[in-house]
């Protein structure tokens, strides 16, 4: 079992290791990761350079201009690597041709005086495993937790150096390093989005990254883009339009794909959305992925291969409960977000808020959910008869809550999906699933051919 060693005891084990050599460039929150390595003793033997380019005009002149004039942003954070990299080896290859050389870089915000901007960064680290191997980048977007600026600072330094004792120690071990970079950090940093890149790591499915962040409650949502790469919300998502499908895609059915393009059709169609602002997200969420036991990776990237195949970005998060969605998104000023879930999903919900909250206030607990520009959009389920659907003008609702539920519909703010194929109403992903594993015939009939495809060339689904 990995011991969790206090950030001083990693500064100094990589200080007195003559193996390791870099520099250490920081924006926006001091030069804490750099502070560390220096009070604990024997920094020579480890930082070449430290840098603290704090004004704009002296940053863009060493690392060039940001187009859109943010500097806590992902391509800054690149740009640093990426001069600071070259910077290292053309200078000290020659004079130093045994040691793995490092860059570290942060760019970040902390909570400013006014409390507006909550604090958050993209930190990264380039490194080798040898001297004479193409480096490695491990690349983080961090929300900072705590609400004061020089806690901030101090999380930011930790930080810090969990990634560089990490990426020395623990790069056999994806999982223990990304475990590592939270020790001494609990409940001070969330960590939302993670890449680890590079020649040591060519056989990790970086999904699998995405999934270990939630599983192991260092961020509640985390996601990817259709080329299986990590990509995080505020480089995208800003004032933007965005709906959400939530399902189990174990595999995506007819009836998934449905429920994805009928749903965006209708959102599309509402007044204040702009076209050529939406984006379509499918969200599995990690009490869906265990819903039928232990979290099984195969069965994760099996799902996702399926959604990135059909061109779908997709959500992994912890977010059993609708608000908790609502309010990461919120924190991106997204315009206008949409919900898409089965209509008996929609009942699940209603019953439950109204248990959770009927002696509260029903109607404080429905708004934490209806903020301003969301709508929950219902696409039909079966009952059990098999013929009648359920809708959400038709599901059943406790009797306190039908004028509070009266009124959501009246403003639309809960919608059924109106234009939908019948005919797909009667699959079940469950069936397909069992046919798919079983061997029977015909289970293609009931998935879009390229998702049929797909699973017989690669194998998917198979029985652990």
């Amino acid at each position: 079992m990995r011991q969790a060693l206090e950030t001083e005891q990693k500064a100094l084990e990589i200080n007195l290791d003559d193996s390791i050599y870099g520099t250490l460039a920081e924006i926006g929150a001091g030069q804490e990761v750099a502070r560390n390595f220096f009070k604990v003793g024997a920094s020579s033997g480890t930082i070449a350079k430290t840098m603290s380019a704090y004004d704009k005009v002296v940053s863009d002149e060493i690392y060039g201009p940001e187009l859109h004039g943010r500097y806590v942003c992902e391509s800054r954070l690149y740009k640093m690597l990426e001069h600071e990299w070259e910077l290292i080896e053309g200078r000290l290859r020659n004079v130093r041709p045994q040691t793995n050389f490092f860059v570290f870089a942060d760019t970040v915000a902390t909570m400013n005086y006014q409390r507006t901007i909550k604090g958050d960064g993209w930190l990264g680290i380039r490194f080798q495993s040898t001297p004479t191997s193409e480096p490695n980048d491990l690349v983080l977007h961090i929300k900072l937790l705590d609400n004061d600026t020089q806690l901030q600072q101090q999380a930011v330094g930790k930080l810090g150096v969990n990634m560089v004792y990490a990426c020395f120690r623990y790069a056999s071990d994806p999982e223990n390093l990304l475990i590592s970079l939270m020790d001494g950090l609990h409940r001070r940093v969330n960590i939302d989005m993670v890449r680890l890149n590079g020649p040591d790591f060519a056989s990790l499915d970086n999904r699998l990254l995405s999934l270990w962040l939630i599983k192991h409650r260092m961020s509640e949502v985390a996601m990817f883009g259709p080329d299986k790469r990590n990509v995080h919300p505020s480089e995208f998502l800003y004032k933007k339009h965005v709906l959400v499908v939530r399902a189990s895609f174990r595999p995506l059915t007819l009836l998934e794909e449905d429920m994805i393009e009928k749903g965006f059709e209708q959102f599309l169609n509402e007044p204040e959305v702009e076209q050529e602002k939406s984006f379509t997200l499918t969200e599995i969420t990690l009490g869906n992925l265990t819903e039928n036991g232990p979290l099984d990776e195969r069965d994760f990237l099996d799902r996702t291969e399926l959604l990135c195949a059909l061109g779908q970005t997709v959500i992994i998060s912890s977010c059993e409960e609708y608000q908790q969605l609502i309010s990461y998104f919120s924190d991106y000023k997204v315009s206008h977000l949409g919900l898409v879930l089965r209509a008996h999903r929609l009942s699940e919900f209603l019953s439950e808020k109204y248990r959770q909250n009927a002696e509260g206030s029903l109607l404080a607990a429905f708004g934490e959910v209806f903020a301003k520009g969301v709508r929950l959009y219902a696409y039909p389920s079966v009952l059990a008869d098999n013929v009648t659907l359920m809708t959400a003008e038709n599901l059943p609702i406790p009797d306190g809550a039908k004028y509070l539920y009266r009124h959501l519909l009246d403003h639309r703010l809960i919608m059924d999906i109106e234009e939908f194929n019948r005919g797909v109403m009667n699959i079940f992903a469950s069936d397909v699933l069992a046919d798919i594993r079983s061997g029977k015939e015909g289970w293609e009939a009931f998935v879009p051919d390229k998702v049929a495809n797909l699973v017989k060339e690669k194998g998917l689904f198979k029985i652990p």
